[in-house]
């Protein structure tokens, strides 16, 4: 069977699977229990559309979830489904950013593409940091400048509490010799904040502000 699940999916469950096992250490009520575990797995079933037979039954053991070992060994049996980011090459990141002279590219050999939504990275001589994701099926590229605040916030990526920094874009307005900047505060390590992303929405949201509302 390929692979049906995407990162930020897996986070989803795996979050959810946290939830059982907090719940089972907590409640006694067998009832509350039982419907606690139906209603993670259709959630967990809702992430996706046309499920087959086979992904059904390899997602069904969410319903038996009750402790950390159960939901750990769960987790395992579904990750080798996970869909992978499809890999870019150093000369594909560059044509992205033409205006960039001496681009520096993350090492694509230390990148788990499986474990990413989104991939990014930092030049800290420049302080700008870049942000590569699929937005209606193209790779898209954004690029700004990044000031870590120093002190935890919510991610606009991730909509998570972590240590963020703001991101601002810079583009011509819609007015000839005008310039437009646009900000959010992110997630200055773009791995933590790959391994907290539950959806993609907030991310695609994110790209279309940043790129697309002039």
């Amino acid at each position: 069977m390929n692979p049906f699940i995407r990162n930020d999916q897996y986070n989803f469950i795996q979050e959810q699977t946290q939830l059982l096992v907090n719940g089972h250490a907590s409640v006694q009520d067998n009832g509350v229990l039982d419907a606690l575990n139906s209603h993670s797995a259709e959630k967990v079933y809702k992430l996706f559309t046309d499920l087959t037979v086979e992904q059904t039954e390899v997602l069904e053991p969410i319903l038996k979830v009750k402790n950390k070992e159960q939901a750990e060994r769960f987790l395992s049996q579904i990750k080798p489904y996970l869909v992978s980011f499809k890999p870019v090459k150093e000369q594909s990141i560059k044509k992205l950013f033409p205006k960039v002279k001496k681009l520096k590219t993350p090492l694509m050999e230390n990148v788990k593409w499986k474990e990413i939504s989104y991939l990014g990275w930092d030049d800290p001589g420049t302080q700008k940091k870049y942000i590569l994701a699929y937005f209606n099926n193209r790779l898209t590229g954004l690029q700004g400048s990044f000031k870590p605040s120093n002190k935890k916030g919510y991610c606009a990526l991730c909509h998570k509490q972590e240590d963020v920094g703001m991101f601002m874009t810079e583009m011509k307005g819609s007015v000839q010799g005008t310039f437009v900047k646009r900000g959010n505060y992110i997630c200055k390590d773009s791995e933590e904040c790959n391994r907290n992303i539950t959806s993609l929405d907030k991310l695609h949201d994110f790209i279309w502000l940043m790129l697309f509302n002039k």
